[in-house]
């Protein structure tokens, strides 16, 4: 398609005899054409330096957010060496539930607010701004303190809900960019790849967190002083390094071009749009500004609005894949994240985090710290190899053969018959040392089908299936969902796992994750296949 064809002007044939009415029919369909036109060309598009440049560039930013976000599972139990109860060496109950809860509710308001955003002045204004507060906040974090008038953890709890909004507004922008930029048939790959940069940052934070203790392990050994001072460096350390993936990413969030598909149907553009298209399919850089004598032309099409929206979402066709979608990530997440949060806790419950398996009360206490948190960084790392990066990159070579739909149903019903297993023979499982790694074997496959299974598809599938006005706030709410779902396991988790006694409940905490799996199964029951079907027809816009 060149420039010239698609600058032709469809008002240039006119005759006296036409009533104006058919004149505008025929300027309006002419215009659809185009647009549709434009569009094939976006689907059918060959994979090139173009789409793995967005993937990189998207896939930084979930890098960042899974770093920042699972750091704190290690980092809370270093908090604990240093503020935390000085009997236990542990954060209180409310310590761990605020810092820990934080940055969920932060991501839930981001994840509304960006992707309201991102559909009103576009995906390329909001890019980059979400990646600066967390930079921000990130860095905030390292400079936390304390005194008389200002308590430690409210600092951090502040900073962390900020965090939380930043992370929050990645979700939205870079599913739908990904996904407004990918042809048809790579278009599952594409978004896979970009979700599976999470699996890579939260090794990453446990790789860092060992390299860290093992590190300062002669500082801490040698620390005359019971009050763990060099822990307190630790991490501050480990959580600041995450500034360094999105610093490298900003300057890429920031030039990033505008989707075609948003110039196209939501500024209403078709001319401009169609440009956009033809340099993508040519492997050119787009730049709004780089031809400024391209007129605007307008298409009429639908408009975004609360009318229009409500209208829209009223219909049951249309309502049951937002309640679908959002449903499946809320009862996703509620296990993900209670799992994600909690692992170094459960892994100190069935005493993976201990010396020989004891507490080893006559050994010093320096000793025990360190001990406790190296083993507690290598089960993390083994949670993370042995299952979270291979769920991922499977899902990735399945995604556009198998198609959504059925790998987000194979995982909820294998995640709904492991955590049954998990949960009745709990106290089985952790009776020793055998059975403890029966436990964790168990524990690094439900990890492989979260990620081989909902964890990923219900990100993909909200990005999919709306139309373009809508698609970012769609997928909003849909990702909020998942994160209020989040923020009630982490408030259960830590408010059940002591009824009974220290630990005692945790058992039963694997029941109720496998009774929400149960349920995402029936909800995923209402969400439509997207594998090769193009955003158009998804969203009814063909």
């Amino acid at each position: 398609m060149s420039d010239s064809a698609i600058g032709e002007s469809s008002f240039t044939t006119e005759t006296k005899t036409d009533p104006l009415s058919e004149r505008y029919a025929s300027a309006v369909r002419i215009l659809d054409e185009r647009r549709r036109a434009a569009l094939k060309e976006i689907d059918e598009a060959k994979f090139s330096w173009w789409h793995a440049k967005v993937c990189v560039v998207a896939g930084i930013g979930f890098f960042t957010d899974a770093y920042d976000i699972f750091a704190i599972n290690i980092a809370s139990s270093m908090l604990g060496y240093v503020y935390g109860d000085p009997t236990s060496l542990q954060l209180t109950p409310n310590q761990e539930l605020g810092i820990k809860v934080a940055t969920p509710v932060g991501t839930f308001v981001g994840q509304l607010v960006f992707g309201w955003l991102a559909d009103i002045l576009g995906r390329k204004r909001m890019y980059g701004v979400e990646l600066t507060i967390m930079i921000i906040t990130t860095f905030g974090q390292t400079l936390a303190g304390g005194g008389p008038s200002l308590n430690f953890f409210g600092v951090l709890i502040f900073w962390r809900f900020l965090l939380g909004v930043g992370v929050g507004g990645d979700y939205p922008l870079s599913a739908v960019i990904s996904s407004e930029f990918a042809s048809t048939h790579i278009r599952g790959r594409m978004m896979t790849s970009v979700f599976a940069c999470q699996g890579w940052g939260n090794l990453a934070a446990c790789l860092v967190a060992f390299v860290i203790v093992t590190a300062y392990k002669s500082t801490l050994l040698n620390d005359p002083s019971p009050n763990f001072e060099s822990i307190d460096a630790q991490w501050r350390l480990l959580i600041g390094l995450g500034c360094v993936p999105g610093v490298i990413a900003l300057y890429f969030r920031l030039t990033i071009p505008e989707t075609p598909r948003f110039t196209l149907d939501v500024e209403r553009n078709i001319r401009r749009g169609a440009v956009d298209i033809q340099k993508l399919v040519e492997n050119r850089n787009i730049l709004h500004g780089d031809n400024p004598d391209v007129p605007t032309q307008q298409f009429d099409g639908p408009k975004a609005g609360w009318q229009d929206f409500w209208s829209y979402f009223s219909q049951w066709k249309n309502l049951r894949i937002l309640f679908g979608s959002a449903y499946s990530w809320f009862a996703l997440d509620v296990a993900y994240y209670g799992l994600g949060f909690n692992s170094g806790s459960i892994l100190q419950a069935i005493a993976f985090g201990s010396i020989n398996g004891t507490d080893a009360p006559s050994t010093a206490p320096q000793v025990r710290a360190f001990e406790n948190l190296k083993h507690i960084c290598v089960g993390n790392l083994i949670l993370s190899a042995g299952g979270l990066i291979p769920g991922y990159w499977v899902c990735f070579l399945f995604i556009d053969k198998w198609g959504r739909k059925p790998i987000q149903l194979m995982g909820f019903i294998a995640l709904t018959i492991i955590f049954t297993i998990m949960g009745f023979a709990y106290d089985k499982l952790i009776a020793n040392v055998d059975s403890t790694k029966a436990f964790i074997f168990l524990y690094c496959l439900a990890n492989f089908f979260s990620n081989f299974g909902p964890n990923t598809t219900t990100f993909l599938i909200p990005g999919e299936v709306f139309p373009t006005r809508y698609r970012s706030t769609a997928h909003g709410i849909s990702a909020a969902s998942g994160k209020l779902g989040a923020i009630i396991a982490q408030v259960a988790f830590v408010w059940l796992k002591d009824v009974g006694g220290k630990d005692q409940f945790i058992k039963h905490i694997f029941e109720i994750f496998a009774f929400f799996m149960l349920t995402g199964i029936f909800s995923t029951l209402l969400l439509p296949e997207t594998r090769n079907r193009t955003l158009e027809f998804l969203s009814n816009e063909i």
